[in-house]
């Protein structure tokens, strides 16, 4: 499931719940996958004001991460 994102920064956003990992989009380019990221925290994040804010202060440099794409 990919959804848009509610966010200056983040372009979209999507989750594989069978492999806890999230794929983010970003605006200025770059898809990334982040691993061990719990339904909650999902949904949290999908919830959330602002993904971009939510992301900078709970996700950004505090999971395994690897670049999919430009």
């Amino acid at each position: 499931m990919v959804i848009p994102a509610k966010s200056s920064l983040i372009k979209a956003i999507g989750y594989d719940e069978d492999h806890e990992t999230m794929t983010v989009e970003f605006k200025a380019g770059g898809i990334f996958e982040y691993a061990l990221i719990t339904p909650a925290l999902w949904k949290e994040f999908r919830e959330a004001p602002s993904t971009g804010k939510y992301f900078v202060a709970n996700i950004k440099g505090k999971f395994p991460t690897k670049q999919l794409g430009c």
